[in-house]
């Protein structure tokens, strides 16, 4: 029988766990009330006080913003630095709060992150958002039902991109959140694995949206011509020429331009594997034309790391993808057998973007 220690730990964890979800909602109004980019203008620290004079709080509110603070403190978002003495010779003592490594990533300013706005707050703000939280809900009823109905779409009637489509908030804050995962993983890969780019003439990006992965390319390695495929809808408006990049209308799973390399950033995981062996089918197909061994590039994530806070966010990743698509991350076994379907023999993954992998993929 377990101890009374041992059952009053186990309740606490069960409250934590079902309190989970207002760490979301303390990082969403965090996001919402710009702490970061205070913070920042602070030079990187603030005290309460200071806090309180900067954001845009009403009077009835400001004794509140302590009690989230220590929540974001506490799940290592800021970093808390208690009794601090008052500033300017006054009485008592004060809590400073100082930005750090995660929470400089939410800061809007360009002049962080060496020169990068990533603005992944933009991401925090998407995945906060009522649809998607909405479809969470659903999640005990639709395992209990037998439809085909995806939560998102018992939540919100339609499907995330027919949300899109319908309600111009939704949409702007989803491509908002695209660009910003984009620069960042862009700057990623140019510094973390740039080798791959080595010794090739041509790229296409397939589903590359506004090009900023290719942009980041073509500048950090402008002897590479990069191409982007997309829909026609979504490429609509873009220079065709914007900065070296070359827009290409068109579908997928009907045809990939030839390339040296072929990117699949964030792509394969929104669909299933039958579908997956049909792009990849493209791909090797677009690959196979050229002089050179050509390669398909992967970004996307490999469940499965021995840091159990890179795990977690794999885990819930992939059912936030159930949720929104009925899609799922792949294990490496997975993506083993729709990478063999499609015709390809040797495969390598690197495990060195975080949540995410660089897989490169050979005929």
């Amino acid at each position: 029988m377990a101890s009374s220690a041992e059952l009053m730990q186990a309740e606490a964890d069960l409250v934590r766990h079902s309190l989970g979800y207002l760490k979301s909602m303390a990082l969403h109004s965090a996001v919402k009330l710009g702490v970061a980019d205070a913070l920042h203008r602070c030079g990187g620290s603030a005290s309460l006080p200071d806090l309180l004079a900067t954001l845009p709080l009403p009077p009835s509110k400001q004794p509140y913003l302590s009690r989230l603070m220590k929540v974001l403190a506490t799940e290592g978002i800021f970093v808390a630095e208690e009794g601090v003495a008052v500033a300017n010779g006054g009485d008592g003592a004060t809590c400073v709060y100082h930005l750090n490594t995660m929470s400089r990533l939410l800061v809007n300013d360009a002049g962080i992150n060496g020169g990068s706005a990533w603005k992944l707050s933009s991401c925090i703000l998407m995945t906060t958002t009522r649809q998607i939280v909405g479809s969470a809900l659903q999640l005990g009823q639709w395992f209990q039902s037998d439809g085909e109905a995806t939560p998102f779409v018992m939540a919100n009637g339609r499907p995330p991109y027919g949300v899109a489509a319908h309600d111009a908030e939704f949409n702007s804050v989803f491509n908002e959140a695209m660009a910003a995962d984009s620069r960042y993983l862009a700057d990623l890969v140019v510094r973390e694995c740039g080798e791959v780019f080595d010794g090739i003439t041509s790229l296409v990006d397939v589903a590359g949206g506004t090009g900023t992965m290719a942009r980041a390319i073509t500048k950090a390695f402008p002897h590479v011509k990069c191409s982007v495929l997309d829909l026609p809808h979504v490429i609509q408006g873009v220079s065709a020429q914007a900065d070296n990049v070359e827009f290409v209308a068109g579908d997928m799973m009907e045809f990939i331009p030839p390339a040296d390399r072929i990117l699949l950033k964030y792509v394969l995981h929104n669909w299933s594997d039958e579908d997956c062996v049909k792009i990849l089918t493209r791909c090797r197909e677009a690959i196979a034309h050229g002089e050179k061994e050509g390669k398909v590039i992967i970004i996307d994530e490999v469940v499965g790391s021995s840091s159990q806070n890179i795990l977690e966010a794999q885990l819930l990743m992939d059912m936030q993808m159930m949720s929104l698509f009925m899609a799922k991350e792949r294990y490496e076994q997975d993506w083993n057998k729709i990478f063999t379907e499609a015709g390809f023999v040797n495969y390598k993954i690197r495990p060195i973007l975080g949540v995410r992998s660089v897989i490169e993929l050979y005929i």
